[in-house]
């Protein structure tokens, strides 16, 4: 499991797509989030600048993140 840590209060679930090198673009990042492709906290999500706070975890394809303060 890959860890983010965050700089802000929180980050947007698309950023941390990309940051984790999960996706390779925002586009595509986009186009998984929409098909319902990407959970948070095990539940689906389908918005990208859903925000991600401490403790959320992120999972897509059999990978995983987990975002950290």
């Amino acid at each position: 499991m890959e860890e983010i840590k965050l700089r802000d209060d929180y980050i947007k679930l698309g950023q941390a797509l990309k940051a984790a090198n999960i996706v390779e673009s925002g586009v595509m990042a986009k186009l998984v989030i929409q098909d319902g492709l990407v959970t948070v906290n095990g539940e689906v999500e389908t918005r990208r600048g859903k925000k991600l706070v401490d403790g959320d975890v992120v999972s897509f394809e059999g990978e995983t993140i987990r975002i950290v303060k």
